[in-house]
């Protein structure tokens, strides 16, 4: 199995990292896909966004299995997975990381700890969501690390786009110093209200400014009431509106990152084929 790993990132919070996660992860599986979400937050948003109402008293999260990796013990594919109403998979994140991170910075390859994870169960899935943490420490760098590629939500708000320079600058020195195989599939636009000036100048301000270098996802996400009541129930927009405006945005988003698979796997083969 062919897996694909992508981080959810954006270090300014509130730019819906884990709405997206949830809903990317939930529109690939059905389409067919094996889906596993990690929860690489502190915060524990997106385990609570799939029904984990207290992640603090779980006995195994990603700072279980990361342990594990620091400490080389062995453990199963399966450990600490919470297989969700939904369909999709979920390694589950508790306030316990932040320990995780702060002892990072005394382990050796502590870059990787998260890759040699991920890694090891990437043979059982197709997609490999991992939403981050709002930040740009050793959490989100362990991300781009694992990931194949990153998706940065942002609010068309001046104040959100102003720190992409920093994160895409975090991006490249990942790309150049420790995971040269590493892409952006895209920005993607999140809690739009295209009917205000505003939005629609930041947008097309964004797509001039970083258009040549990142792709910028043309589906945007609208703003609505109808993801915070999706998020409280512990339902993805699919399960709670499934014909709401924010559901047909989230389909529209798979289909793009679909078709961004489609063509990387394309010019493999070509590239194999020459």
């Amino acid at each position: 199995m062919n897996c694909k790993v992508i981080a959810i990132e954006n270090q300014k919070g509130g730019t819906g990292k884990s709405t997206t996660a949830l809903n990317l992860g939930v529109g690939l599986k059905m389409k067919g896909k094996k889906v596993l979400l990690i929860d690489a937050d502190p915060q524990g948003s997106l385990s609570i966004s799939l029904g984990i109402k207290r992640p603090d008293e779980l006995d195994v999260s990603l700072a279980t299995l990361m342990s594990k990796v620091i400490d080389n013990k062995p453990f199963d594919d399966d450990y600490g997975i919470i297989h969700c109403n939904e369909g999709i998979d979920l390694m589950p994140c508790n306030v316990e990381l932040s320990g995780i991170e702060s002892y990072l910075f005394t382990v050796m390859s502590r870059e990787c700890i998260m890759r040699t994870y991920v890694n090891q169960i990437k043979k059982n899935y197709d997609y490999i969501l991992i939403d981050c943490t709002p930040s740009l420490g050793l959490l989100p760098i362990n991300a781009f690390v694992a990931a194949d590629s990153i998706i940065v939500p942002s609010q068309p708000r001046i104040l959100s786009t102003k720190g992409l320079d920093l994160l895409l600058r975090t991006y490249s020195q990942v790309k150049r110093g420790i995971n040269p195989e590493l892409k952006t599939d895209g920005i993607l636009f999140t809690m739009v209200d295209a009917r205000t000036v505003n939005d629609r100048s930041v947008i097309e301000s964004m797509r001039e400014t970083f258009g040549m270098k990142i792709n910028v996802f043309d589906t945007f996400i609208p703003t609505s009431v109808r993801v915070t009541e999706a998020n409280m129930e512990g339902k993805s927009i699919f399960a709670y509106d499934n014909k709401c405006k924010v559901a047909d945005a989230y389909r529209n988003l798979t289909k793009e990152v679909l078709d961004i698979a489609a063509r990387e796997k394309a010019r493999l083969r070509n590239d194999g084929s020459r």
